[in-house]
This record gives structure tokens, C-alpha cells and sequence, in this order.
């Protein structure tokens, strides 16, 4: 598809004052209508909805499924999702991006993404407060409300957008297999989020839908010239070995 191609197509090098522009007008004036349906949404759950309580019946069957192993195993699930781990990963992937092409507009889109989303989801959770689903909890809850889910969130914004930056890989086994890679780990983490009783369904619902639709946001934040046909340099291909 020729948008997950979009940076090879043209490798042009913008000014920073044009960057800084067009991340204005292509990735936060965006969010602005993203922001407004999940604020909408949130109170429209903790007001008409009255929260959905026909969702406590799957985090009641998830707590019931609780087992030492999959404790263990959530906890690690939940943590890669957690904001410490997604700032770390993303500012390493920053580095390696960076790195290996050379283009400092093209190795800020995971972090972009995982800003915008941040931004989405700390001021949404605030503004909605959504209580926490009324089961035991296997994790301290963090000082955000429930709505949307965080850790979920976090994870597709990175993960989608590492995704995308994976097609860049000339291998097609190992393209395929970091793709698909990619994909499971945000569904792994509102999983584990679910099963440790910390988010109702509706949360990591939206988790997803925030950060899909902030990976795509800031995967097209920089204008590229649709026209050109030059392909990418060999310093602007991430090759697998």
C-alpha cells in the first residue's frame, strides 16, 4: 500500500520551521475532533450508560480464570504497556531510526505517536473519571480514572506505528514476522489489562481506537510530495542485517 511507503517515495529533507508547521496542522489540529468523540463517548457511559455494568460480568469471568501462571504473565504483559517501558522503547527506536536513515523527521514518528496519544488519553481520563472495574485488582491503580485505557493506548500508538516502519525491512520473512509481531503486543496488553482488573472493555476499546488512529495522525504529520517516484537511499532502508 502506498502510504505505509509514503517516507521512501520522497526522502527530501524539510527545514525544522516547516516540520514544526506542519506538525500543527497535521497531527494536532487532528486530535482536536479525536479528543471531543472520546470525551463524548466517556460521558455518554458514566452518564446515560450509567458505566455499562453489563461489562462487570467479563471482568468477573476474567477474575474467575486467575490462575499464579497467568498472574505471572499478565504482570509482564501489563508493564510492556506501562509508560515507563513505551517512553523507553520509543526513544530508543528514535535512536536506532535515526541511526540507520538519517532522517530525524522520520525517527520522531514514534514518538509522535505516543505523544499524541498521551495527550488524548491524560485529558480525557480526567475530564470523564471513570471508575475502575469493581473486582480485585492485581495492580496498583495509577492516579488517571479508567476511561480509556492508558496502557492500551500507549501500546497500539507505538506498536501500530513500529508496524508501518517494519515495512521497510527487505526480508519478507522477517518484514512478516515483525508485523504480525507489532500487531499482537497491543492486543496482548488490553488482555492482560482486562484479566488484572483494571479496565473495563469499553476502556481498551477506545485504548485501540486512540492509539490507531494517533499512529496514523502522526505517520502522515510531515507533508511528502505525492508525485515523486525516487526511490528510498540504501542509508534510508532499515535493513535486516
Amino acid at each position: 500500500m502506498g502510504f505505509l511507503h509514503r517516507w521512501e517515495r520522497d526522502p527530501s529533507r524539510p527545514t525544522v520551521r516547516a516540520a514544526l508547521s506542519d506538525l500543527g496542522r497535521r497531527a494536532l489540529l487532528p486530535v482536536v475532533p479525536l479528543w471531543a468523540m472520546i470525551v463524548g463517548t466517556g460521558f455518554l457511559i458514566v452518564g446515560p450508560l450509567h458505566s455499562l455494568p453489563e461489562e462487570g460480568a467479563v471482568n468477573e469471568a476474567l477474575v474467575s480464570e486467575r490462575t499464579p501462571v497467568l498472574d505471572a504473565v499478565t504482570s509482564v504483559l501489563s508493564n510492556i504497556g506501562a509508560t515507563l517501558f513505551i517512553i523507553s522503547a520509543c526513544l530508543v527506536a528514535i535512536g536506532v531510526l535515526w541511526w540507520r536513515t538519517g532522517q530525524w523527521w522520520l525517527a520522531i514518528v514514534p514518538g509522535i505517536a505516543v505523544a499524541l496519544q498521551a495527550l488524548v488519553f491524560i485529558t480525557s481520563s480526567a475530564l470523564v473519571g471513570r471508575e475502575r472495574p469493581d473486582v480485585e485488582p492485581l495492580d496498583i491503580a495509577p492516579p488517571t480514572s479508567s476511561y480509556p485505557s492508558g496502557h492500551t493506548g500507549a501500546s497500539t500508538a507505538f506498536y501500530l506505528t513500529m508496524a508501518m516502519l517494519a515495512q521497510r525491512i527487505r526480508r519478507p520473512a522477517l518484514r512478516r514476522t515483525a508485523t504480525i509481531a507489532c500487531v499482537l503486543v497491543p492486543l496482548l496488553v488490553a488482555t492482560a489489562r482486562l484479566y488484572r482488573g483494571m479496565h473495563s472493555p469499553t476502556d481498551v476499546v477506545v485504548g485501540f481506537l486512540n492509539g490507531i488512529a494517533c499512529a496514523l495522525i502522526a505517520w502522515h504529520y510531515l507533508r511528502r510530495d505525492r508525485r515523486s517516484q525516487r526511490a528510498a537511499s540504501p542509508s534510508a532502508e532499515v535493513a535486516a542485517g
